[in-house]
């Protein structure tokens, strides 16, 4: 969350929920498991492993990548308007893949879909309304947050059981999110975008819970598609709602810009990135594909200090520090029980 990431987004849980954001994300899939591997299986185990660990680190350099190209995205494309157009082209190849499950479609199926496609399309709005509004580099740190909320909400709503060291990954999160977000003037200086992409983060974190009900129940492969359908259409409506209400006026400048982003977020980070991620977790364990997304915010830092010159002052700096440390003890050391866990019929 992660992505996400990153954009967390439209995760798709082929096992229990027995851990915070990143070992989710680490079990997660947009893509159904039948998916053809890119790469061969009958490599040595080593070799996969390497491979393994190569493509999802990749992953996770497209998704960290992904919040500059979608701030210069949206230079030339009103938030919805990007949104329903990037969701619309990432389900196209996706209804082709999936077309055997898609014909044995139940009314439940479409129920979840759309539950779940609603807070992924909210948690979307916000992260992207919001990187209008800060930099790329805090707001892939605050999404990171989604990480240790999804323990939180598990025990403030379902009462699960979580332990002192999720608490404390808790604790190190939250006050990296006030060094990175609350300016040394106080409060009232916060960033607008900030608590949009808060409001996203905590989306995110619901969306991974409300998943992890229907990975048992529903088909793999429809599920991912309508997550990602469901999104494209709510956008596509919100797009006249949000220009009649005076809350956004649609906006599209065909640009190179604007087409390049739209294509490498509908393409890259949705069609290329989730089945290397999809096929490397069957060669590597969760713990280390956890730890390798957990780059995906320094990425983003990266690529925003060399394509837009972004620098962290030191402040914002010790924040981000923070939270990547929460997000890496609450993973690591705060496991929820397996008898703790959420069970599809919660």
């Amino acid at each position: 969350m992660r992505f996400e990431s990153g954009q967390a987004g439209c995760l798709w849980i082929t096992g229990s929920l027995d851990s915070t954001l990143h070992e989710t994300r680490a079990e997660a899939i947009w893509f159904s498991e039948s998916f053809p591997s890119p790469l061969s299986d009958e490599a040595h185990p080593v070799t996969l492993r390497f491979k393994a660990h190569c493509a999802v680190m990749t992953s996770s350099l497209l998704w960290g990548v992904t919040f500059v190209v979608v701030k210069n995205t949206l230079t030339d494309m009103s938030v919805f308007a990007y949104l329903a157009a990037r969701f619309i082209l990432g389900a196209l190849p996706m209804a082709w893949v999936y077309r055997s499950d898609l014909r044995k479609l139940s009314r439940g199926e479409l129920w979840a879909g759309f539950y779940v496609g609603a807070v992924m399309f909210g948690g979307y709005a916000f992260q992207t309304a919001g990187i209008a509004r800060t930099t790329p580099s805090k707001a892939a740190f605050i999404t990171g947050i989604s990480v240790v909320l999804v323990p939180v909400f598990l025990a403030a709503i379902w009462r699960r059981r979580i332990n002192a060291w999720a608490w404390a990954g808790v604790f190190a999160s939250f006050a990296g999110l006030y060094f990175l977000t609350v300016p040394r003037q106080g409060i009232h200086d916060l960033n607008r975008g900030d608590v949009m992409v808060m409001g996203c983060a905590v989306l995110y974190a619901f969306q991974i819970i409300f998943i992890s009900r229907y990975s048992g129940k529903y088909s793999l492969g429809s599920m991912s598609f309508l997550q990602v359908a469901w999104t494209a259409g709510l956008s596509l409506l919100a797009v006249p709602l949000f220009a009649a209400t005076g809350w956004e006026a649609l906006r599209v400048r065909l640009t190179s810009q604007m087409v390049f982003g739209v294509l490498v977020t509908a393409i890259f980070t949705t069609a290329i990135a989730y089945p290397l991620l999809v096929w490397a977790q069957r060669h590597t364990t969760a713990t280390n594909t956890a730890l390798i997304l957990a780059t995906e915010p320094v990425y983003a830092a990266i690529t925003s200090f060399i394509v837009l010159r972004e620098r962290l002052g030191a402040r914002a700096l010790v924040g981000a520090g923070l939270i990547l440390t929460g997000i890496l003890v609450a993973e690591l050391k705060g496991p929820i029980p397996a008898s703790e866990e959420i069970h599809h019929d919660a």
